[in-house]
């Protein structure tokens, strides 16, 4: 292996899945790359940017279940089989001819299940610009989980204090955020989940006033009986 080489680990999807995903249905290899700019930007189709990351953290989100199936109607593409899975990741920059991102930068955005990743024109990355709290926060509250909760909650719900809110999928990443995002504003929470865990940890870890396990009610207006609901937030993932 030359001086400017260095081995990538990658994760493959090596076909589309139906049911639950197997261990099987991915593949871990080892490949070369070469940290050289002009060879990168040769070999993918001559982008005049090219950004070199290794990454820090990755991120593993329900939306990717769906991205590993033969299905092209939702509102994002699915993975290609035989290639790196794609997801949100912190990243450190290594090489870069992008205005913008320059060796040493940390780095938010899509990246690939692989430890080094080469992002053409530096596309969907964002800057780091506070590093007083940890990296992995960027994958989860400062990141799209977060973002989500934040947008959904204050930008669609609209609460106003007193008012009493339901979460659904409620311990999840977007709903445990939303759940304590409305306990800030003043809120009456109640969230919903699938098992006794994860009741308990809403009700005596994440402050929920309320929660219940949605596998157990067969009424789901009786199960709400005791609140009068004047905001409905779904965090539940779309079939």
């Amino acid at each position: 292996m030359g001086a400017n080489e260095v081995v990538n680990q990658q994760i493959i999807l090596k076909n589309y899945i139906s049911g639950l995903p197997k261990e099987s249905d991915l593949e871990f290899i080892s490949s070369t790359l070469t940290l050289n700019l002009e060879e990168l930007k040769k070999s993918k189709a001559r982008e005049e940017d090219v950004v070199v990351v290794k990454n820090l953290y990755l991120s593993c989100d329900p939306y990717m279940r769906g991205r590993m199936r033969d299905y092209h109607k939702s509102y994002i593409p699915p993975f290609t089989p035989g290639s790196v899975i794609q997801g949100f990741g912190v990243a450190k920059v290594i090489l870069s001819n992008h205005p913008d991102f320059r060796e040493g930068d940390l780095v938010s955005g899509t990246t690939g299940w692989e430890e080094y990743s080469i992002i053409p024109k530096g596309t969907s990355l964002t800057k780091i610009r506070y590093t007083d709290v940890p990296l992995s926060y960027f994958v989860g509250v400062l990141g799209m989980p977060g973002f989500t909760a934040y947008a959904g909650f204050f930008e669609v719900c609209s609460p106003k204090k007193g008012e009493h809110v339901f979460v659904s999928a409620a311990s999840g990443a977007v709903g445990q955020l939303v759940g304590q995002f409305a306990k800030l504003m003043g809120c009456y929470v109640v969230g919903s989940a699938g098992n006794k865990q994860k009741v308990d940890l809403l009700k005596h870890k994440l402050g929920f006033d309320d929660a219940f396990n949605y596998k157990e009610e067969h009424d789901f207006d009786v199960a709400l009986k005791s609140s009068s609901f004047v905001r409905f937030v779904g965090c539940a993932m779309p079939a």
